[in-house]
């Protein structure tokens, strides 16, 4: 008899209540939810914008609208936006010129630079435009006829000659609203052309009416330094103020 009741108490299972099999079942339910749970924290607890929070906002709209890189608008006719023959020298010529690599005459000497002197100050700057022997066009660069002029007579002028500073075509006649067009498009269009981020749409009177109360130089002053949405300049960084000006003017314009 004891032997047969110890049988069955070996095979009896650890539940032995009601209240015993209650828990069980709940235990069962509750302990996967809160490892879920814990795993679910444990994956998103790097901060993350939600969809239509930060992500969306104004000032993340612009951001992701601006262009790669930076436009730098120059006016053909503006001497002052052109570089220097320094300028030109130091960032494009003195390559080979500083040192006398690959047959160029060095700066400053004058022996080398005579009998290129001699031949005058055109056939100098056309033979640095069209490149030379072992000199490529413009020396390799992306200037301006005048600026590579510039170069020529800094160089020139350091070996002894006397040549005059090229005169830019036009520049007294010129005006800084000859590149209002290209910086709103460039630039301004991102954001106006389709009124992106509060931005006031390009020739609407009604979004612009109650700014237009700032005047040409209040709205200006605004664009330099960045508002809302619109970063300083808006995103031209090297844009001068007199450039920023005009484009707001021709906005302006095209708003009354």
């Amino acid at each position: 008899m004891s032997d047969a009741h110890a049988d069955h108490e070996s095979h009896e299972g650890p539940i032995k209540t009601p209240q015993q099999l209650i828990w069980t079942v709940v235990l069962s339910f509750v302990v996967p939810v809160i490892a879920i749970i814990l795993l679910v924290n444990y994956v998103t607890s790097n901060s993350k914008p939600a969809a239509g929070s930060d992500g969306m906002s104004a000032e993340a709209v612009a951001q992701r609208l601006q262009r790669v890189g930076q436009v730098k608008v120059k006016n053909p006719n503006d001497p002052s936006a052109m570089a220097s023959g320094e300028q030109v020298y130091t960032a494009q010529c003195a390559t080979c010129h500083a040192a006398g690599a690959a047959g160029a005459p060095k700066l400053g000497d004058a022996a080398a630079w005579a009998p290129r002197i001699k031949s005058g100050h055109d056939a100098l700057v056309s033979s640095a435009l069209k490149g030379k022997g072992n000199m490529g066009a413009q020396g390799g660069g992306d200037y301006s006829d005048t600026e590579i002029g510039r170069a020529v007579v800094y160089m020139a002028n350091k070996a002894g000659a006397k040549f005059d500073e090229p005169k830019v075509a036009g520049a007294a006649t010129a005006a800084a609203g000859d590149a209002a067009p290209a910086l709103y498009t460039q630039i301004c269009g991102a954001c106006h052309a389709a009124g992106v981020a509060g931005a006031p749409k390009f020739g609407d009177k009604a979004a612009w009416a109650p700014r237009l109360g700032a005047g040409v130089d209040g709205l200006t002053a605004s664009v330099i330094k960045g508002k809302g949405a619109m970063p300083a300049k808006g995103g031209a960084a090297t844009a001068g103020d007199a450039d920023i000006k005009a484009a707001v003017t021709y906005m302006v314009n095209a708003a009354k």
